[in-house]
């Protein structure tokens, strides 16, 4: 019997999700300069998703 394997596209679209939300995070940061503390919460949330992003990519990586 053969055994065949599919490639996913889930880093890739994890990878995309998590962008989009490093995008809104950086967003967020941006709009909030004046109160450091949802300022630093955006900050948080667009390392936060920047880490995971790559880390998707790495995860599902189909090499």
């Amino acid at each position: 019997m053969a055994e065949t394997a599919t490639a996913s596209d889930m880093g890739i679209g994890l990878s995309m999700l998590f962008g989009a939300l490093a995008i809104v995070g950086a967003g967020i940061m941006y709009v909030a300069a004046e109160d450091q503390i949802v300022a630093a919460g955006g900050f948080g949330l667009a390392v936060l998703a920047g880490s995971l992003s790559i880390a998707a990519l790495h995860v599902y990586d189909s090499h």
